[in-house]
């Protein structure tokens, strides 16, 4: 039966941690997973998390404390000793490890590395903190399986065991020659049915896909999710076979990364959560919602320069904000489809064909709803014809306008190295409604005269 987390459940334990009565709790949670320890720390206060962290056993703390909200593993770090976080690290594997201990300040890293009894651990744990978080080498883990070419298949077994102790998952079986280089990988049925006295050279196979350390992990990414791979080796510059990177790491690069992306692309332009402070919530919004008021200076300056109409059509300035909302919405779906197709590698064919799509679909999107707009307004606003021509076709031209900003910003941005996320939200909105109301205007005096 799944675990469901009560306000009950919360106050007893809350009452056994007033009372100090560690062994009760111990008994209590003994038998939860991580992943419901997580969620109990997240409801208390940080004492009563801390408390419980020290009392429980590493090995159930260690994965609880990664499935914590960041902040709130930072607060229960502060109140933790040296020793108490190492004795954490002992049980994480080194990926895991590694980013635990990168969100500590220097000197309280030192002083944890120089706590770990493990030295091998330790110094695996050291090697990857030098990697780019956002890279292969940021992700992999130093934990798997590696049988070298020159043994025999009794020797590899006897090998495997002895590693796989401090394995979690065996993904795959990785095989190299004597100085570590990838060579391929191993198969467990090939090695189960192959005979005792064979070498490895003779069995395993020699295609895998792997990944260099420094490879960006969007490329990690693309290529696992390609060949629907569970797990991918990493090897330096030299070839030499030093971690693999397995699924659930990459789901989480992912979920941070969409989160990054929705983010930005409602125009926060910084990691930010509900509870955060209200300074730290300002910084992220503020820079985006001054750009918006300046779009709005713009726009009321271009606004302003039409203001002649005003006297003669009025009704003009009736149909302002539909031709903005528009123009914001059609930019918004282009920049959309077009980060996704960024995103998952899906974007192909030249620049020149994509133009010709987006103005043809933007030409029979926008023929239909000014066909529908102009309709509507002559039956319910009783426009005169030459006026909804105008409308028809500041409309049509205001869509394939956006369409178009909104599909090659993305593309631009992306070619300049830039996150093609900040094309989306509030700077497609704010750029689109300032050129809709240009060109509704501008034709506006070219058909109707002012």
């Amino acid at each position: 039966m799944q675990f469901q987390l009560t306000d009950e459940f919360i106050e007893l334990v809350e009452q056994y941690i007033a009372q100090k009565d560690g062994n009760i709790l111990r008994n209590l949670l003994d038998d939860f997973h991580f992943a419901d320890v997580a969620e109990l720390l997240e409801e208390l206060n940080i004492e009563d998390a801390t408390y419980l962290v020290k009392l429980l056993d590493s090995d159930i703390t260690s994965e609880a404390l990664m499935e914590l909200d960041d902040d709130f593993r930072e607060r229960i770090l502060e109140n933790l000793s040296p020793q108490e976080i190492a004795d954490e690290l002992e049980e994480m594997d080194t990926d895991d490890a590694a980013d635990f201990i990168a969100e500590l300040d220097e000197e309280i890293q030192r002083s944890v590395i120089s706590k770990i009894e493990d030295e091998d651990h330790a110094a695996d744990i050291v090697d990857l903190l030098r990697y780019d978080e956002d890279t292969a080498g940021g992700l992999m883990a130093k934990e798997l399986v590696r049988v070298k070419e020159t043994w025999t298949v009794a020797g590899c077994v006897r090998e495997m065991r002895r590693q796989a102790e401090n394995v979690t998952r065996v993904h795959s079986i990785y095989v190299t020659d004597k100085e570590g280089k990838l060579k391929g990988r191993l198969s467990l049925k090939d090695l189960l049915t192959a005979s005792g006295k064979a070498h490895i050279s003779e069995i395993y196979i020699p295609k895998v896909d792997y990944v260099n350390v420094h490879t960006e992990a969007e490329e990690v990414a693309r290529i696992m999710h390609k060949y629907d791979l569970e797990a991918i080796p990493v090897v330096d510059e030299a070839g030499i076979l030093v971690g693999r990177i397995t699924i659930d790491d990459i789901v989480d690069f992912i979920k941070e990364e969409a989160e990054k992306d929705y983010q930005m692309a409602a125009g926060i332009s910084q990691d930010v959560e509900a509870d955060d402070s209200i300074w730290q919530l300002s910084r992220a919004r503020l820079p985006w919602l001054v750009l918006a008021l300046i779009g709005g200076f713009v726009s009321v300056s271009v606004l302003g320069t039409f203001s002649s109409a005003i006297v003669e059509h009025a009704s003009l300035f009736f149909f302002v904000p539909l031709i903005a909302a528009m123009a914001g919405n059609v930019g918004v779906q282009s920049s959309a489809i077009v980060l996704q197709g960024l995103a998952n590698n899906s974007l192909k064919g030249s620049i020149i064909n994509r133009l010709i799509k987006e103005v043809l679909l933007s030409l029979f999107n926008g023929l239909i709803l000014a066909i529908l707009l102009v309709a509507g307004g002559m039956a319910i606003m009783g426009l005169d014809f030459l006026f909804g021509i105008t409308i028809a076709i500041s409309l049509i031209s205001v869509i394939i306008t956006a369409s178009l900003i909104g599909t090659f910003i993305p593309i631009i941005l992306e070619k300049r190295g830039i996150d093609p996320a900040l094309a989306t939200g509030p700077f497609i909105t704010t750029s689109n409604d300032i050129c809709g109301i240009l060109i509704y205007f501008t034709i506006a005096k070219l058909i109707l005269g002012f």
